[in-house]
């Protein structure tokens, strides 16, 4: 049941995706273009989630346990540290130069062009090297 759970919230999220136009990253960069054509798409999107996700949250949290889980598991560091702003610093000059983030990339992958083969290549080595270090 919670991998069902799992496959069934990540079509949803993909779906959202595809639906608010989120994998195509010339809308990505649009929203980055602030001095230029600046489209306000992703601004409405980010602004849609994060409503729901603070509803979302006051009514999981209402629960003693997740549904189809024995207790939450929640982060406990608090602290930035070089892993933290780093990785966040390499996550967005990614987003920058290539329009995807993790999500609408691989949402996007059943329309695979050689600049979103880079992106993904170079995201799971990330990955990779994030591990090492």
């Amino acid at each position: 049941m919670k991998t069902a759970a799992g496959y069934a919230a990540g079509l949803l999220f993909g779906l959202g995706l595809a639906i608010s136009g989120m994998t195509d990253p010339a809308r990505v960069v649009g929203f980055l273009d602030v001095a230029g054509a600046w489209d306000p798409t992703l601004m409405f999107v980010l602004g849609g989630a994060v409503l729901t996700t603070f509803i979302g949250y006051r009514l999981v949290f209402k629960r003693p346990a997740p549904l189809l889980g024995g207790v939450f598991q929640l982060p406990t560091k608090r602290e930035l540290d070089a892993k933290l702003l780093g990785g966040a610093a390499l996550f967005g000059i990614g987003w920058g130069l290539s329009g995807y983030c993790p999500g609408p990339a691989i949402a996007s992958i059943s329309a695979l062009s050689l600049p979103l083969l880079a992106m993904l290549v170079t995201m799971v080595l990330g990955w990779f090297a994030a591990k090492r270090l």
